[in-house]
């Protein structure tokens, strides 16, 4: 894909909701964990040169991201949406020694940034990274996910659901972003609009799915915890 058409897919769709004051959003910040140095400069690198840098996890819910693998302490983590590579190192600071990340992202024009910011980190043995339509990729990962973690393009979130539930291990964890849309799954939705009404489904998914006990966390635009039972 090229890259106007990957920019322009997400410059209309991308809009953070502010959940909080910008105030509190600060002071929360500086009493979370520092981002490592690493980080820093992935994330100013993204600022300067990545177009649609918004879409950057960012210091707050990297740190969130960090610590929920770090509870988990997955070895196999499934990424759907690399973007510039920060939440795979977010993911990564939980793995175990032997566990291996894979990401997959459908725009090959990052793939060598992402593994400049990979290469440099402690994990650059244990990032595999996939570039291509991760519905097919999925299915030739031949393991068992202890976390995964979905970021990817809306309107395939139940099927990014579907496709690697039962590749879950019990107890396992599936992390899903944006899930509020910038607040558009409790407004009137437009008539063009294709993501919402794939969002507003597939929080109904999560919830209903008796293979998964779920919480929906107002972090940034919506972050779901889902654990296998």
């Amino acid at each position: 894909m090229s890259s106007f058409f990957y920019i322009f897919e997400f410059q209309i769709i991308i809009k953070i909701m502010d959940f909080l004051s910008k105030k509190i959003e600060e002071y929360v910040t500086i009493h979370t964990e520092d981002e490592p140095q690493l980080l820093q400069e992935l994330s100013r690198e993204t600022w300067q040169k990545i177009l649609v840098p918004r879409m950057l996890s960012g210091h707050f819910q990297g740190r969130v991201l960090a610590m929920i693998s770090k509870l988990v302490n997955p070895k196999n983590i499934l990424e759907i949406g690399t973007y510039t590579g920060y939440s795979a190192l977010c993911l990564a600071e939980g793995m175990q020694g032997t566990g291996t990340l894979h990401t997959i992202d459908k725009n090959e024009e990052l793939e060598s940034f992402q593994r400049k910011y990979f290469d440099k980190s402690p994990y650059k043995n244990q990032i595999k990274q996939y570039v291509g339509l991760a519905l097919e990729i999925i299915p030739t990962i031949d393991v068992k996910f202890d976390l995964v973690f979905i970021d990817a393009d809306k309107s395939n979130y139940s099927n990014y659901f579907h496709a690697i539930i039962d590749k879950m291990n019990k107890g396992g964890v599936i992390l899903s972003d944006n899930v509020l849309w910038s607040g558009k799954v409790i407004e009137e939705i437009q008539p063009k609009d294709v993501d919402t009404p794939a969002l507003i489904e597939y929080n109904k998914l999560l919830k209903n799915d008796t293979r998964i006990e779920t919480v929906l966390l107002p972090i940034r635009d919506g972050l779901t915890i889902s654990r296998v039972v």
